[in-house]
């Protein structure tokens, strides 16, 4: 019982270690494209 509480939490770790910068690279990817439309129409617009 207690070393497949420890595996699952490690593989859970494990995924998330391997998550977290895909997760950054596409909230910076989805940030960037919405400033970079914001910019647009606020240019555009003028």
């Amino acid at each position: 019982m207690m070393h497949m509480t420890a595996n699952d939490c490690g593989m859970m770790m494990g995924a998330m270690g391997w998550a977290m910068p895909v997760i950054g690279i596409a909230l910076l990817t989805l940030l960037g494209l919405g400033i970079a439309s914001l910019a647009k129409f606020l240019f555009t617009s003028r």
